[in-house]
């Protein structure tokens, strides 16, 4: 028969499991303490290195790419205030407010066109355009960078994925599922029409042209009824350039 412990082999456990409770306790705080040494160091170095490297940081939007994933890793966002250290040292605070103002000046410039849904290359290489005359050229991340900072204008102006492509919002309009799925169906050749949605993605002939009616509503896509199989093709410019839907005509 097993005997059970008596008040003293149970005291003598219960100091035991404190002891060991306390060294744990005592080495996740050495752990902890060392973690942040290594980032201090860490982040003095990164300050180090941004110092040395300012120019290339500010001109080579790679090299700038690199540089942010360097202070992420080690909780420093460069982005966070456009004053203090980093906008003293850089400047990199300036330049993406810059690039913002500018991003929203493009989105409003080309809704007319796009319904505020454009190719995240396509918004790039306008911005490219429109700074020919800056030292600095801007890459797809500094693009993405900036407009993670208009989203305190409120709803719209956000990136969305569309099969591999990226779209950048700068309207309220919600996408779902559906309309998802006929813009990345429209990426092929910049146009669906309803059959096609109809047998490609096996809907019923209601479902493609709500979503379809739906998306040009919204401004989204434009239609063309001059074609001699008489078949409605519903043209987006987001997914397409503007020289290949032109003679399509909105409602």
């Amino acid at each position: 028969m097993r005997r059970r412990p008596g008040i003293g082999g149970l005291q003598t456990a219960a100091a035991a499991r404190d002891q060991y409770r306390l060294l744990g306790e005592n080495v996740a705080k050495l752990k902890t303490d060392l973690m942040k040494e290594q980032l201090a160091t860490f982040r003095s170095q990164l300050e180090d290195f941004a110092r040395k490297h300012k120019n290339d940081i500010r001109k080579n939007p790679a090299f700038r790419s690199q540089f942010h994933e360097m202070c992420a890793k080690v909780g420093v966002d460069p982005l966070a205030s456009n004053k203090g250290f980093w906008a003293e040292l850089l400047g990199i605070g300036d330049f993406y407010y810059e690039l913002g103002v500018q991003i929203v000046d493009i989105c409003l410039a080309t809704r007319l066109h796009n319904g505020g849904l454009i190719k995240l290359e396509e918004l790039c290489k306008l911005l490219n355009q429109r700074r020919k005359s800056a030292r600095e050229a801007v890459f797809d991340d500094d693009c993405l960078r900036a407009i993670s900072k208009l989203k305190v204008l409120g709803s719209g102006f956000e990136v969305i994925s569309v099969g591999k492509r990226k779209l950048v919002r700068s309207v309220p309009t919600e996408l779902n599922k559906d309309h998802n799925e006929i813009l990345e169906l429209a990426q092929a050749q910049g146009f669906v029409t309803v059959e096609e949605v109809e047998r490609r993605i096996s809907w019923s002939s209601g479902r493609a042209t709500d979503a379809l009616e739906t998306l040009l509503d919204e401004g989204l896509a434009m239609i063309d009824d001059g074609h001699r199989d008489g078949k409605r093709r519903y043209w987006f410019p987001c997914v397409s350039s503007i020289s290949s839907y032109v003679g399509a005509e909105t409602l």
